[in-house]
């Protein structure tokens, strides 16, 4: 069974997805996908030099601040760089969820934009990870170091929570302890495997 683990930024998505791996799932992690895309040498390096200029790189190497501030300012920008990344990196989960997937076992797709790339369609139940918008601000603020304004904008440039909320066929609190997001994995996983196909 493939289950499709998302939520917005600064929702606690890690946290939980490392708890999985600490209990011995695999996960299928689309943001070192997309790091290894944009590592030194990576695949995508050449498309962002000719999209975006010199002005993000330092030498050869991606300066991902840079980036940031400059896609979340700005929409079109955005665009163009999901236009880059998303194809690379879909093809990429897709072929991994595909390979770890068998009768007797659950796999885990890491995936923040899942919903926004459509790959809720390559995996049997999705999973979201929420936090109240107080939570999640303060938590992004503190973890990014940002303003309000800056963290803000990368939480509107993100689909709404409430709609991934709506999508799911379950969803994560982490509002709470960690001892109680655990609790809930576990709830969620003990359910999984009585309904996976026999």
């Amino acid at each position: 069974m493939k289950i499709g683990l998302t939520g917005s930024i600064a929702c606690g998505k890690s946290t939980v997805a490392a708890y999985l791996h600490s209990l011995g799932y695999a996960i299928v992690d689309a943001d070192a996908i997309s790091r290894a895309l944009t590592a030194p040498g990576g695949a995508a390096l050449p498309a962002l030099r000719d999209a975006f200029g010199s002005s993000i790189f330092t030498g050869d190497a991606l300066d991902r601040r840079a980036l940031g501030a400059l896609v979340f300012a700005d929409s079109t920008q955005r665009t163009r760089l999901n236009a880059i990344l998303h194809p690379l990196i879909c093809e990429e989960i897709i072929a991994r969820l595909n390979a770890l997937d068998a009768p007797d076992r659950i796999v885990f797709g890491d995936i923040p934009l899942l919903y926004e790339c459509g790959l809720e369609t390559h995996v049997d139940r999705v999973w979201v990870v929420c936090a109240s918008a107080d939570v999640q601000l303060a938590r992004l603020m503190a973890r990014d170091t940002l303003s309000r304004e800056q963290a803000l904008q990368r939480i509107a440039a993100q689909m709404p929570l409430s709609e991934k909320r709506r999508r799911a066929d379950a969803c994560i609190d982490t509002d709470h302890s960690l001892c109680e997001t655990q609790r809930q994995v576990r709830a969620l996983l003990r359910a999984s495997w009585e309904r996976r196909p026999s």
